[in-house]
C-alpha cells in the first residue's frame, strides 16, 4: 500500500539530545537508547471514518519522535498498519450502501490527504491487513502446531473452527526468561482490570468454548456474507486484529524495535496481546518501548463517532483552516494528557502562527540559535511540544519588541526551518 507524499526535512545545525520517553510498560520516563538506528511502529486506522482530532492527535504526537531522532542523527525505520477488514468497516460499509472495499479505499486515500496536509512524515512501509493475510496464515498455523492457540467449537449461527491464542499457554513460556512475555506486562493490569476494557475493546469474554475469557481471536473461520480468504489449514476466513500488528511489526522491523506507538485506548488489549503475540511466536520481545497519546474530547464530552461529535481534518480543511493551524493546536497539549477541542484553541493558534510569522523577517542569528537549542530540549524531554511553542513564542515575542538591526534572510530560514523540521510546522 502507497503512504503519501513527503517534503524533505530541513538541514539544521548541530543535532539534538537522545530522547527520554514515558514508558507506559515500565510507568516512568526512561532514555532511549538507539544506537544510531531507531525503528517506530504506530498502529493505523480503520478506514470506515476521516480523521478525527483523536486520530490526528496520535499521529502528530508520534511525528514529533520520528523528526526528533532524525535531528539526533539517528536512521529511522517507520511502520503503520492499515485494518482495512474489520467488522466496524463491515458494518459501515452495510450501512452506507458500499462495497466495503470501496469504503475502506476511499477513508484510506482521505487519512493519506489530512497526514500531508498535516506535514506528518510518511512510514518506510504502509501495510494493509488484507495484504498482511498470506503473511499471517502460516504463523497462526505455528501458534496451533505449538499448543499455543487453539479451535474453538461453533455454537448456534457461530460455525466451528474460530481459533484463539491461549494467554495461559504464553504465560508459561519461558520461565527463565526475564523478558518472556506475561499477561500485564504492557498494561500494568490485573485479570479482573482487563475484562470489561476486553468487552469494550473489541474483544468476546463471554464466547463459549473459550479456555480463558481474556484468550483474543487469531483467525475468524467465514461466515455468510463476510470477506474471506484462503486459510490453509485454518480454513476460509479472515485474521484477528491483533496478529495483523505482530505479523506486520515483525516482518519489516527489527526484533526488538524500539517503540510500539498509538492511542492509550491501544495499550490494552491491543498492545498487551500483539505483544503476546510476538513473543510466542519468536521468542523475542515485539518492542524494547512503549508509549502511548492521550484521549481528545469536545467541548467537555467524549469525541466519538456513535455520539456525532467528531472534529474531522478534513471538514476543517474544506473550511479553509490552515493545517498548520491544527497541528499548532495539537502540539498546545502534551501527547500524553486528555484534552478537549474548541474553537476558541483553533482561534489561538491562527493567532499564534500570524505573530510567529511576523516575526521572521525580525529575527537575528543568535535568537534564531537559542529558539533552535530551547525546542531541542523541550521535545528530547518527553516530546513536551507546549514547552517547545513556548520556545517559539519567547522568541517571535523579542524580535518584534526588538528587531534586530543585524537581520538577515538566513536567520530568518534558520527559525522557519527549525520550526519545520522538530515541529513540523511551516510558517
Amino acid at each position: 500500500m502507497i503512504a503519501w507524499k513527503s517534503s524533505p526535512l530541513p538541514a539544521l545545525p548541530g543535532t539534538s539530545p537522545e530522547v527520554r520517553l514515558h514508558d507506559t510498560a515500565l510507568h516512568r520516563t526512561v532514555p532511549v537508547h538507539t544506537g544510531g538506528q531507531a525503528s517506530l511502529y504506530v498502529c493505523g486506522i480503520t478506514p470506515y471514518d476521516a480523521t478525527h482530532m483523536g486520530h490526528a492527535s496520535t499521529y502528530v504526537a508520534f511525528d514529533l519522535l520520528n523528526r526528533q531522532w532524525r535531528d539526533a542523527g539517528n536512521t529511522v525505520r517507520y511502520v503503520q498498519n492499515v485494518t482495512d477488514v474489520d467488522d466496524p468497516l463491515l458494518e459501515r460499509a452495510n450501512a452506507r450502501g458500499l462495497d466495503w472495499r470501496e469504503l475502506a479505499q476511499e477513508q484510506t486515500q482521505l487519512f493519506r490527504d489530512d497526514m500531508e496536509a498535516l506535514n506528518v512524515l510518511p512510514p518506510e512501509n504502509y501495510i494493509g491487513a488484507v495484504e498482511s493475510i498470506e503473511w499471517i496464515v502460516p504463523v497462526v498455523e505455528d501458534l496451533l502446531r505449538r499448543g499455543l492457540a487453539y479451535r474453538v467449537d461453533g455454537e448456534g449461527d457461530e460455525p466451528d473452527g474460530d481459533v484463539y491464542f491461549s494467554v495461559d499457554a504464553a504465560n508459561r513460556l519461558d520461565p527463565e526468561d526475564p523478558n518472556a512475555w506475561r499477561l500485564g506486562a504492557v498494561s500494568g493490569l490485573a485479570p479482573e482490570q482487563m475484562l470489561p476494557l476486553f468487552a469494550e475493546r473489541g474483544g468476546d469474554p463471554a464466547r463459549p468454548g473459550k479456555r480463558n475469557a481474556l484468550d483474543p481471536l487469531l483467525w475468524r473461520v467465514q461466515r455468510q456474507g463476510e470477506p474471506f480468504w484462503d486459510g490453509s489449514s485454518l480454513g476460509n476466513g479472515r485474521p484477528g486484529w491483533h496478529i495483523e500488528c505482530s505479523v506486520i511489526a515483525q516482518r519489516f522491523l527489527p526484533a526488538p524495535f524500539t517503540v510500539q506507538a498509538g492511542g492509550s485506548d491501544l495499550v490494552f488489549p491491543h498492545h498487551e496481546m500483539s505483544a503476546g503475540h510476538a513473543y510466542a511466536c519468536s521468542g523475542t520481545p515485539l518492542a524494547s518501548h512503549y508509549a502511548h497519546a492521550g484521549m481528545v474530547g469536545l467541548d467537555g464530552e467524549k469525541m466519538s463517532k456513535s455520539l456525532g461529535n467528531l472534529v474531522l481534518v478534513s471538514r476543517l480543511r474544506e473550511q479553509g483552516t490552515d493545517p498548520a493551524a491544527i497541528r499548532t493546536v495539537l502540539l498546545s497539549h502534551h501527547y500524553r494528557t486528555d484534552w478537549f477541542w474548541t474553537a476558541e484553541q483553533l482561534t489561538d493558534a491562527e493567532e499564534r502562527l500570524s505573530r510567529w510569522r511576523r516575526a521572521l523577517p525580525l529575527t537575528a542569528r543568535p535568537d534564531a540559535e537559542a529558539m533552535l537549542a530551547a525546542v531541542r530540549a523541550a521535545l528530547a524531554n518527553d516530546l513536551d511540544a507546549p514547552a517547545a511553542l513556548k520556545a517559539v513564542d519567547a522568541w517571535a515575542t523579542a524580535a518584534m519588541a526588538t528587531p534586530a538591526s543585524d537581520t538577515t534572510g538566513e536567520a530568518a530560514e534558520l527559525a522557519s526551518s527549525a520550526v519545520d523540521a522538530l515541529l513540523g510546522i511551516r510558517l
